[in-house]
C-alpha cells in the first residue's frame, strides 16, 4: 500500500482496510467445513472465511507448496495475467452481505488501473500466486465481529474460542 493509499484510508473511513495475510486452512469443527483463516499480524486479530472445498484444496495447494504436473485454475490466470503484463496489486474482500463475503482483485495494466469482482477463496488463491497484498475493508471486519457467522450463537462463540486458543499447527490441519 502506498503512502497516498494510506492516506486515502484515513481521510475516507468507509473505504479504510487493514491488511491481512492468509495465517492458514482448517475445518470448522461444528460443520466439517474449510475455513481459509486471515490474520493481522499487528493486532493479532482474525477473519474466518468459510469456503468450498475445491477453493480450500487451491489454497492448501500453494501453502503447501506443493507443484501440479499440470497448471490449476489459478496458477494459468496468473500466467495469462504474467504474460499479458498485467500485475495483480491488491486483493480487497469489500462487503460482507448476508453471511456472504465480497471481493476484489486489483490490477495494474501499463498505467490503467482495473478491478475485477471475485469470490475471496479466487481472489486469495491468486494472490498466494502472486504475492499480493490482502487487505480488508475495515467496515467488513466490524459487520462480521457484529453478526453470527456460523449460525448458532453457542457455536459462534465456541468457535471464536478455539481460534483465538489456536495454535500455528492448529491453523494448518486442513489436508486435501
Amino acid at each position: 500500500m502506498t503512502q497516498d493509499d494510506r492516506d486515502q484510508d484515513q481521510e475516507q473511513p468507509s473505504t479504510a482496510s487493514v491488511q491481512m495475510e492468509v495465517k492458514g486452512l482448517m475445518l470448522d469443527p461444528t460443520s466439517n467445513l474449510p475455513i481459509v483463516i486471515l490474520r493481522d499480524e499487528s493486532t493479532n486479530s482474525f477473519l474466518p472465511i468459510w469456503i468450498g472445498v475445491f477453493e480450500a484444496n487451491a489454497i492448501a495447494l500453494r501453502i503447501e507448496g506443493v507443484e501440479t504436473p499440470r497448471p490449476m485454475t489459478h496458477d494459468l490466470m496468473r500466467s495469462f495475467l504474467e504474460d499479458l503484463g498485467v500485475k495483480v496489486t491488491k486483493i480487497l474482500i469489500s462487503d460482507l452481505r448476508e453471511n456472504t463475503f465480497f471481493a476484489e482483485i486489483h490490477l495494474t495494466l501499463g498505467q490503467r488501473d482495473l478491478q475485477v469482482d471475485s469470490r475471496p477463496s479466487d481472489a486469495l488463491a491468486l494472490a498466494l500466486r502472486t504475492e499480493a497484498p490482502i487487505f480488508v475493508r475495515q467496515a467488513v471486519l466490524d459487520k462480521a465481529q457484529a453478526i453470527d457467522l456460523a449460525g448458532d450463537l453457542e457455536d459462534d462463540e465456541r468457535l471464536k474460542k478455539w481460534l483465538e486458543d489456536a495454535s500455528d499447527e492448529d491453523l494448518g490441519k486442513y489436508t486435501m
